[in-house]
């Protein structure tokens, strides 16, 4: 009797959702930073025009976009339970791409939540391939 093997397709989908969401969230503190007019109701077209003219907020906000899209392609195929806690990860890329855009630093308590989040996100892939391979015999 054959074993029925899942793809690890939609893992892989996730994991470039996370690297894609925390891009889009280093983009738009680019593009929060861009000084934008306050928005006056009977000249709305100022502010749009400043709003189009921000490539980093705009490709930011593109960028969330296409996150959910892979999102959606990976959730068609994978489990909720397994894929869903792999997004933690964007807050590993966001530290981390904070530190080299933004001159942010680590501290004792940031490298303690991003080794909790890794230890997470492994237990929950290792019980979801163990599960994974019980269901195949």
């Amino acid at each position: 009797m054959p074993t029925a093997t899942r793809s690890n397709k939609p893992i892989y989908l996730v994991l470039g959702c996370t690297v894609f969401a925390a891009a889009a969230q280093v983009l738009m503190k680019f593009g929060a930073n861009h000084p934008m007019p306050a928005f006056d109701p009977s000249q709305p077209f100022v502010f749009v025009k400043a709003l189009l003219g921000n490539i980093s907020l705009l490709g930011g906000y593109t960028m969330s976009a296409g996150t959910a899209f892979l999102l959606i392609l990976a959730l068609r195929d994978g489990e909720l339970s397994m894929l869903y806690p792999i997004i933690a990860m964007t807050y590993v890329w966001v530290n981390l791409l904070s530190m080299y855009f933004f001159d942010e630093h680590m501290n004792v308590w940031k490298a303690s939540g991003i080794a909790l989040v890794i230890s997470g996100v492994a237990l929950l892939g290792r019980a979801g391939s163990k599960a994974r391979s019980r269901a195949g015999r």
